[in-house]
């Protein structure tokens, strides 16, 4: 962990050094993941099983790839009634926030008596990946589909890998709960293949969205162009800016929260009191221990953490924008003036008993959040992701003649003479040829 002072002469320097931190992975898989992509497009369902043996540890057929419904009955009826009733809770408010955000279509006529309009509409098919085996994440299941269902996509199918055949109960119950059509049991870059170009037994997709390992996201990038991607997700990162007047415990706590996801993983503070950070950095050496992924936690918070101090909250807001992060959490004594300065965040929190992974689970808005400072242009995954507008254009001969000549001029200007010619045969007093 570093820490770092605005009133240091080589302030600059040094928080430069951490906007440039190397957190991404650098295993080089790209020449594997295209090896894989195009033995499932030259073999589809037979490459399919042949991965699923090697990397899952499980011999399946084509017949076997789709999860079969007893299966998923049998794996949802194991959820105990208390997860079944904590996933309903979050699935009602991650769907009621989503679909609020359902967007209008636009039409009207303006002077030149043209008729103009926006038109939204979903996606026919999506694919969702989802980390198989232990690492399995419900939250992220009800977090893509249900905003993919929302906006009213008719076919959502999941990929998720179940090494050595094992099936995650939760993250089933979690598929039925938020609307998936259909799950199959295939992982890697294999899954993010088939969901693009399809295979006898899994149909191609129109998007693939969700997050994945080094293979995943390198699959993601080959496909995109063939398919629309949400996103490339790098490590997660959480910015806590708080003052004195807070619990130190509570605010280290936070800043574990996100270090213990991931080695790569990284927690800021921003704070104006020297003696609140002393004592925040002490929590958090003394809370480690205590966690049971206490070494993932730890090396994050080593090699990763930052502790800054600030002269005035200010400088603390530009600091953040600077930082962009995944998710900020606002502790200060006016937060909602605090987070009117800021620009580039993909979530925010306000307020101390706002902590960052009420975000993840139950709140309702999305917790796939912009990562590695991409927040300065990107947006978490919503509607939007599963909609696409179609503009139209209605004109009579009136309107055309008022607005006509000026399109002939500018196509003719850029040597279109064809363009020019299709608008100019419709004028009344126009030349025709």
């Amino acid at each position: 962990m570093i820490r770092l002072s605005t009133a240091a002469p080589d302030f600059e320097p040094a928080f430069q050094a951490l906007l440039h931190q190397a957190r991404e992975t650098t295993e080089q898989v790209d020449d594997a993941v295209a090896a894989i992509i195009a033995a499932v497009r030259a073999r589809g369902d037979a490459a399919l099983c042949e991965f699923t043996a090697r990397f899952d540890r499980m011999d399946v057929t084509p017949g076997q790839l789709r999860i079969a419904p007893e299966e998923i009955d049998a794996a949802v009826a194991a959820v105990p009634a208390a997860l079944h009733e904590a996933l309903d809770l979050a699935a009602r408010r991650i769907e009621a926030f989503h679909t609020a955000q359902l967007p209008t279509d636009l039409k009207l006529t303006d002077a030149e008596g043209l008729t103009l309009g926006m038109r939204w509409t979903p996606l026919d098919a999506v694919g969702i990946y989802v980390p198989g085996g232990k690492a399995a994440y419900p939250s992220s299941v009800l977090m893509n589909a249900i905003p993919a269902r929302a906006a009213g996509v008719g076919r959502i199918a999941m990929c998720v890998p179940t090494p050595g055949g094992v099936l995650n109960p939760l993250v089933l119950a979690a598929a039925r709960r938020a609307g998936v059509t259909e799950i199959y049991r295939v992982g890697g870059a294999q899954a993010v293949a088939a969901l693009a170009w399809g295979t006898a037994s899994i149909a191609p997709v129109d998007r693939i969205v969700g997050p994945g390992n080094a293979y995943v996201a390198a699959a993601k990038r080959q496909v995109f162009g063939r398919v629309g991607i949400d996103s490339i997700a790098g490590p997660s990162e959480v910015v806590v800016v708080a003052g004195a007047a807070n619990d130190p415990r509570r605010v280290a706590i936070d800043l574990l929260a996100q270090a213990e996801h991931d080695e790569a993983a990284q927690s800021i503070l921003i704070t104006d009191d020297a003696g609140f950070a002393d004592a925040v950095a002490e929590a958090v050496t003394a809370e480690i221990p205590t966690l049971p992924r206490a070494a993932i936690a730890g090396a994050s918070w080593d090699h990763h953490g930052a502790i800054i101090l600030v002269r005035n909250w200010d400088e603390a807001a530009s600091l953040t924008d600077r930082l962009a992060p995944e998710h900020l959490e606002v502790l200060t004594p006016d937060p909602a003036a605090f987070f009117a300065q800021v620009r580039h965040a993909g979530a925010a929190f306000l307020g101390p008993f706002c902590p960052e992974a009420v975000g993840d689970y139950v709140a309702g808005p999305n917790h796939v959040l912009p990562t590695g400072r991409t927040a300065r242009f990107a947006s978490g995954l919503s509607v939007f992701d599963f909609l696409k507008r179609t503009t139209w254009i209605a004109a009579d001969q009136a309107a055309l003649e008022r607005v006509g000549p000026a399109a002939v001029a500018l196509a003719e200007a850029e040597g279109l003479q064809a363009h020019g010619r299709s608008i100019a045969v419709r004028l009344g007093n126009g030349p025709a040829d």
